[in-house]
């Protein structure tokens, strides 16, 4: 049985991101199936261990090393990322990233071989067969499990914005959806997904994972895919909510604003703000999510205490002052994402689409 422990939360403030993208082809069109990347050459040494298949062949996924400094989130993404795109070349492929490629049609592609991803198959069916999509998580360390229960609890509410600001996904199996971030919506159909409800302390999360897994309705504790989690095995909190990103200034600003929410809500827990009593309905979250998925930048939220609404600007504003971060207001003041993909399908055609998710360094 695969599971984590309380004793795994014992480090305040650590780092670790990881990002999965689509492997491509000379016309940068996701690969029917390699194996190539990851099973069948050595990679370079800063991905040994830290590169793997995700469900289809053609999404492969990396981690960067732990770290302490947010300030080098920089310099370790960028060294993940070369060193991918060169291993990459190396072999013939290309790397792409977005919450869902375009031109990722489930039905040509080959789905990994690993047997956690053909039980997975097996066990889900349908909403797995066709979950072509890939994100951007980010892990931040926790010294204290009870402490990790109360953050993951209070990031409920800002999830939320994270996905509006990395919204990244509006097309799916070749047509435009009309959403955002179609990945959000299409990762929801599997089970043990989305958001999450609260848990009072880490005893009752435990014993809520060891019953999932117990009981047969996930095979390890790594299939609770909540938009954020405990991870009792990192000893983190998880925040699973962003679309993939080809741009890692993108990148970068979540990690900054998701490690700055964690250590401000740390602090708040140490001053006392223990108690479990959830201000929010799970709906009321959802309906904010939905606003995310559906409208991205131009999302407009329910307040906390659901007595009106607030803009995505006002609140990126709201949160940058507060936490001293600059990285959410840089990228929120940029075209997202999903906006630039459905542009340049319409101004320079499918080709040149596929051609703007090539991986940046």
């Amino acid at each position: 049985m695969d599971r984590g422990s309380r004793s795994a939360f014992d480090t305040m403030g650590t780092l670790g991101v990881e990002e999965e993208y689509y492997v491509v082809d000379e016309r940068a069109r996701p690969t029917s199936g390699t194996d190539e990347l990851v099973y069948e050459s050595e990679p370079p040494a800063v991905l040994d261990g830290k590169l793997d298949h995700e469900l289809f062949k053609c999404v492969i996924e990396s981690q960067t090393p732990t770290f302490e400094d947010p300030s080098n989130t920089a310099e370790h993404i960028t060294r993940v990322r070369s060193a991918l795109c060169d291993h990459a070349a190396d072999h013939g492929f290309d790397i792409a990233a977005a919450g869902l490629h375009p031109l990722a049609r489930w039905r040509e592609l080959e789905h990994a071989e690993k047997p956690r991803y053909q039980s997975q198959l097996d066990r889900i069916q349908y909403p797995q067969h066709r979950n072509t999509t890939a994100g951007v998580h980010v892990h931040v360390g926790v010294d204290d499990a009870d402490k990790a229960i109360w953050i993951a609890n209070e990031l409920r509410w800002y999830v939320p914005i994270v996905l509006a600001l990395s919204a990244n996904s509006p097309f799916w199996n070749g047509f435009d959806t009309g959403l955002a971030s179609a990945r959000a919506k299409i990762f929801e159909g599997l089970p043990n997904t989305g958001m999450p409800t609260a848990f009072e302390d880490f005893e009752s999360f435990d014993r809520f994972e060891r019953r999932m897994v117990e009981s047969g309705a996930i095979d390890d504790r790594g299939e609770l895919w909540y938009d954020v989690r405990p991870h009792t095995g990192h000893g983190t909190v998880e925040i699973r909510t962003p679309d993939g990103q080809a741009d890692p200034t993108v990148v970068r600003a979540i990690v900054e604003y998701c490690h700055a929410l964690v250590v401000d809500l740390a602090a708040a827990y140490e001053d006392g703000e223990r108690g479990y009593a959830p201000t929010q309905r799970r709906e009321v979250l959802d309906e904010n999510k939905w606003r995310a998925i559906r409208h991205g930048r131009d999302a407009t939220f329910m307040t906390r205490d659901v007595t009106g609404t607030i803009e995505l600007d006002e609140l990126v504003d709201r949160e940058s002052d507060r936490l001293g971060v600059d990285g959410i207001r840089r990228i929120y003041d940029r075209e997202s994402g999903a906006h630039r993909q459905r542009r340049v399908l319409e101004r320079d055609g499918v080709d040149a689409l596929c051609e703007s998710l090539l991986l940046e360094v």
